[in-house]
């Protein structure tokens, strides 16, 4: 039986405990929302550029599959998306809409082919219903998108207003979108390359730890210096246009 002290002790740490955990848990649980493939956005239908990979020959197996995503990482998503979200996060949060204008129009000018465009837009505006559809449990989401007057809003432009309201660090913010990016990714490999399962998971294994490089880089860009500059998937993504079979919509 405990005596009177430790009681009270075990009672402190578990309440200061509690305490900590309900403080940080809207934020983390928000992020995991976001970054989960149940999201209805229709990202499970893109392969931004992978099936035309493998359609081409360049991504065949395991390891070429692992390679095309980190690579895609580095030179796509760091450089482009994840330093969008990052300059967008602080524009959200002080309602700057001609910031988060200049930002949206960004994407839309760099996206490379139609598909890649259509996509932005398309998940872009999916996501802005996701926040109508969740009525008075959204807490003014929607309204805080629609007040923007984003005319095409862009994937990435909308996704930093909804990771803004959940009060976590641009670094959390952008961890959860790469890793979301990468389980997108490494589904879309799976099935069709194809590959099983432990397959999977070993390249998401790989991903998650260039997630953070991929991050931290992208926190680090300028304006001048954000670029959407991968000519090999622009081709790829052309050809995929009008790829006679296929599974996904990019």
């Amino acid at each position: 039986m405990g005596t009177p002290m430790a009681t009270t002790t075990i009672t402190t740490m578990a309440t200061a405990t509690d305490t900590t955990s309900e403080a940080a848990t809207p934020g983390l649980l928000r992020l995991l929302w976001l970054a989960s493939p149940a999201l209805p956005v229709g990202g499970f239908s893109y392969s931004e550029g992978l099936e035309a990979a493998i359609e081409a020959g360049w991504v065949n197996n395991e390891a070429t599959a692992a390679q095309w995503l980190i690579d895609q990482l580095h030179l796509g998503q760091a450089r482009s998306d994840l330093a969008v979200v990052a300059q967008a996060l602080p524009a959200w949060a002080h309602a700057d809409h001609a910031r988060l204008h200049q930002l949206n129009d960004w994407v839309l000018h760099t996206r490379e082919t139609q598909e890649l465009r259509l996509q932005a837009e398309q998940m872009g505006r999916s996501l802005l219903e996701w926040a109508r559809s969740l009525g008075p449990l959204g807490e003014g989401l929607h309204e805080a998108l629609q007040a923007a007057a984003l005319p095409q809003p862009t994937w990435p432009v909308a996704w930093a207003g909804v990771a803004a309201r959940s009060g976590a660090s641009p670094r959390d913010c952008l961890h959860s979108l790469a890793f979301g990016w990468a389980e997108n990714g490494v589904q879309a490999a799976i099935k069709a390359v194809p590959l099983g399962q432990g397959s999977g998971q070993r390249m998401l294994a790989q991903l998650a730890r260039e997630i953070p490089a991929a991050v931290a880089h992208a926190l680090g860009l300028r304006d001048d210096q954000r670029q959407a500059f991968t000519p090999g998937l622009a081709i790829l993504s052309a050809r995929h246009e009008t790829q006679y079979s296929r599974l996904f919509r990019s």
